[in-house]
């Protein structure tokens, strides 16, 4: 899912740092607004959480592995713009000492991964929290965001690869869509078991209040 150095046409990693850079600058000053001192350690309580899950990969087929995202957990716990600083920081990190991403494409995958995938699993995780009652609707909301945010983030990284005419459409869209099912299904399932965790340790009745220890009202 990290676009390396080399990848996107100049036009594309271009446009994708413009979207992201104005997508955090939304976030900052959203999450600006109403975070307070004290809940400050918990998105970093979170980044550090998400940092750690991603370097430990799962089996996934064919000799392949995938690792954890964690835009729908952060969303889904902490609020979607509180999520996207919290990505945007695991990403930067990653780049700068692990070489996960280059500085080119790091706007590329700032909008698939600290952007979209986020907003498309609190948007999910609301819609469907809606209709479905109970704990399992919930369960089932947050593993369909999960899901869902993987590949909202694979599809948004193929086509940015496509239209940089470094892979055919018709190649990296099956091949990344193909694997990142299967790594969605991983996704959903420490999602649900992390979301389910937390609620009970911080005494929620449904997940989604968590948002305010973000400072984000619903």
């Amino acid at each position: 899912m990290h676009i390396p150095d080399g990848f996107l046409d100049p036009k594309i990693w271009v446009g994708a740092s413009a979207l992201s850079a104005g997508a955090l600058a939304a976030a900052v000053s959203n999450t600006r607004k109403v975070l307070e001192d004290r809940q400050v350690p918990a998105l970093g309580v979170m980044a550090a959480f998400i940092f750690a899950a991603q370097m430990i990969n799962f089996p996934v087929a064919g000799g392949t592995s995938g690792h954890l995202l964690g835009g729908a957990l952060a969303a889904v716990l902490l609020g979607p713009w509180s999520a996207g600083l919290i990505l945007t920081t695991v990403l930067v990190i990653q780049m700068l000492f692990f070489y996960d991403g280059g500085l080119t494409a790091l706007g590329a995958n700032v909008l698939n991964m600290a952007v979209i995938a986020p907003w498309v699993a609190y948007g999910t995780y609301r819609l469907l929290g809606g209709l479905f009652k109970g704990n399992a609707g919930r369960t089932a909301a947050t593993f369909l965001a999960a899901w869902l945010s993987v590949m909202a983030a694979a599809l948004a990284c193929s086509l940015e690869i496509a239209f940089s005419g470094t892979v055919p459409l018709a190649v990296v869209l099956p091949a990344m869509l193909g694997w990142h099912a299967l790594i969605g299904i991983g996704e959903g399932l420490i999602t649900v078991v992390v979301v389910s965790f937390v609620s009970r340790l911080w005494g929620l009745e449904q997940p989604g209040q968590k948002s305010y220890a973000g400072g984000e009202q619903l």
